[in-house]
């Protein structure tokens, strides 16, 4: 007789969750193996603050100071999301849900304003500058992340307030270039529960979103893509990994750490160079194409497709590229003095054909696009494609303009 009720408690997982409020605010009892140890974690740190289950959380914005300072920086984070921003909001479109964004404190900095009409609680929680963190807002799903740094999933009375049970969130780390954690994506309904896999779908974006960030952070790195196959090399599913001017790896997401098997949260000065990982000179790793992908052995014996890209439009500010001993100095290509400053674009293309064919060494291999500031870089590259400006600024992803300047500058350097 007693068995009955018992059972049918245990047919949805609200139920679930409200027995498990019960055993642990009513009775004292850990429910153990019906709500997940981050909900558990969170109960107590809230208990401890002294937090009556049975509040009304006001979701109160933090000061104007603070939100604008929030805004200020976290400013390529919100950049970041905003790339993504329609994709998100075509996905949800026909869902019931919302998406925030929150910096690592649990301080909302961008929404996409969704919901149904008939919301309560989300356009309250979901303004510019309302505090989601722990200590605010009790147990929600960005709050467990920002103290988990996973992927988290808070339904309906997991969360630590009454007022918050209509609520069902779904939120997943946005991590930065040192491998700390830069934001936090959330999605959320209210009132009805997720028909989708929600943890999944927060996760994809959430990645999309951190890719965009490692990139914009990839300023004065060589940015490089990888994946065993070529075709994900334009999704969330790519490996991506910056390498510093001392030729070494200075940071790596997700993916690619799996795909080179390593861990790259030691001291920053133990940071291992390119040779031993990719099994190629940094050279090999500059000579990489920009567009399209080209396949490599790692290291560690696995085959993937790579790309390489440099932000900075006068390529790699302060990257020393490493000759290898046996190659020969690079000669500069200097110009006849007959081609003056100002002269025709014409005339001086001409000139620099003439003076590359009278050139003593033989035209090397094109060389990378990320040295374009390097009068030697350029001077090679004009040389390799017979003194032809256009095709030199081509390969170099350049301004003629700037070939044009930097080879006058050298100018001055000859005989």
């Amino acid at each position: 007789m007693s068995s009955a009720p018992r059972a049918l408690f245990f047919t949805s997982a609200t139920q679930r969750v409200e027995l498990a409020r019960q055993r642990y605010f009513e009775e004292g009892l850990l429910p153990s193996g019906i709500v997940s140890n981050a909900v558990l974690d969170s109960w107590f740190r809230c208990q401890r603050l002294g937090y009556d289950p049975q509040r009304s959380v006001e979701f109160n914005l933090v000061s104007n100071s603070r939100v604008q300072l929030a805004l200020q920086r976290n400013r390529q984070l919100v950049e970041a999301w905003t790339g993504e921003l329609p994709e998100l909001e075509r996905t949800l479109a026909g869902t019931s849900c919302s998406a925030i964004l929150t910096d690592p404190s649990g301080v909302l900095v961008a929404t996409t304003g969704g919901g149904r009409a008939q919301d309560v609680i989300t356009p309250v929680a979901h303004r510019i500058g309302v505090n989601l963190s722990e200590d605010a807002a009790g147990t929600t799903a960005p709050a467990l992340v920002v103290k988990t740094g996973k992927v988290i999933t808070v339904l309906g009375g997991e969360h630590y307030f009454d007022s918050v049970k209509p609520m069902n969130c779904a939120a997943a780390p946005i991590h930065n270039t040192r491998g700390q954690l830069a934001g936090v994506l959330n999605i959320s309904s209210e009132g009805l529960p997720f028909d989708f896999d929600a943890a999944a779908v927060v996760s994809l974006y959430a990645t999309s979103i951190e890719n965009r960030l490692l990139t914009a952070q990839a300023n004065e790195h060589l940015l490089l893509r990888l994946q065993v196959s070529p075709s994900l090399l334009d999704t969330p599913m790519v490996g991506l990994a910056g390498i510093d001017g001392q030729g070494r790896l200075t940071w790596a997401n997700g993916v690619a750490s799996r795909l080179l098997g390593m861990d790259l949260s030691g001291r920053q000065d133990l940071l291992p160079g390119v040779d031993g990982i990719f099994g190629v000179s940094l050279d090999r790793l500059l000579a990489l194409p920009q567009a399209g992908a080209t396949p490599m052995r790692l290291a560690n014996g696995l085959s993937v497709w790579m790309r390489a890209f440099m932000q900075a439009p006068d390529g790699l500010r302060g990257l020393n590229i490493r000759r290898e001993t046996t190659e020969a100095p690079p000669t500069a290509l200097c110009l006849p003095a007959s081609v003056a400053p100002g002269s025709s674009a014409q005339a001086f293309e001409e000139s620099l054909h003439d003076a590359a064919a009278t050139a003593a060494d033989p035209p090397p291999a094109p060389p990378p696009s990320l040295r374009a500031s390097d009068q030697e870089l350029i001077a090679r590259t004009v040389r390799a494609f017979g003194g032809n400006i256009s095709e030199a600024a081509r390969q170099l992803h350049v301004s003629r303009g700037l070939i044009y300047r930097r080879l006058k500058q050298a100018q001055g350097d000859c005989p």
